[in-house]
């Protein structure tokens, strides 16, 4: 087949994506088809059979993240926070976020209008995860905001002699942590979390801390003072920070 055939299938193949991309976008846009969303995280994030950074998947998602439906809003910011990490991380540049800097701009500042309004505690972590990944500057986001709401993080001991599991524990249970699954078992030997105090916060910490307070969600500040501080290894009493071994195992 000669060049001058190939081109129009070539042509003819990216008209049928970006047909099939618009017609997902549309859908979700009708905030009556909470099926779609999972579509458009396996076409544009898990199997990237759609490109994320297509013109028009951005901004379109910025147009329904400053609608007034709330969950079509929330689904927005945390699609385009997670294509915008994975760009970073799989480029290993920014250039998708340079390109689209008006429409990550918006959605930044709707996420922003969204997390002062939003009442429920599990949406608003999420709201958390979707603003730090949109401002891209952490890339473990998910993993920190990941123990908050289900009240665990399974790490690992940093000491190299040890590298004991590490469960720890940050929630309805208690704040403690354990070297093995809790739930699985009746009679779990445990140690109790050392939290951070909130005037020694820095940082992120600090930032996310603040917020959670001024947006009234008094058990988020708590949890994070935990998340921010320290845990004991059952196996060598090593003592380290829940954060510091949340970015080790991100990295």
């Amino acid at each position: 087949m000669s060049d001058m055939d190939e081109r129009p299938l070539a042509h003819r193949a990216d008209d049928a994506d970006s047909g099939r991309l618009t017609t997902l976008l549309n859908r979700a846009a009708t905030g009556r088809d909470s099926r779609v969303w999972n579509d458009l995280w396996t076409e544009l994030y898990h199997n990237g059979s759609l490109e994320a950074s297509h013109p028009m998947v951005l901004p379109a998602l910025m147009d329904m993240a400053e609608g007034d439906d709330a969950d079509t809003a929330a689904a927005a910011f945390h699609l385009a926070g997670a294509l915008l990490v994975q760009a970073d991380q799989r480029y290993e540049t920014r250039n998708l976020r340079d390109e689209q800097a008006p429409a990550v701009a918006r959605l930044l500042a709707a996420a922003n209008r969204w997390r002062q309004t939003t009442a429920d505690r599990n949406d608003y972590c999420h709201l958390l995860e979707a603003i730090l990944n949109l401002e891209g500057d952490v890339h473990w986001a998910q993993d920190l905001i990941w123990g908050i709401v289900s009240g665990e993080y399974e790490l690992e001991c940093p000491d190299p002699d040890c590298c004991a599991a590490l469960w720890v524990i940050i929630g309805e249970p208690g704040f403690f942590s354990t070297s093995e699954d809790y739930a699985l078992s009746d009679d779990v030997e445990t140690l109790p979390l050392h939290p951070a105090s909130p005037g020694t916060l820095d940082g992120l910490g600090r930032r996310l801390h603040e917020l959670a307070l001024a947006d009234g969600h008094e058990d988020v500040a708590h949890a994070l003072t935990y998340t921010f501080g320290e845990a004991t290894c059952l196996e060598c009493e090593r003592r380290c920070s829940v954060a510091g071994q949340v970015i080790a195992r991100s990295s």
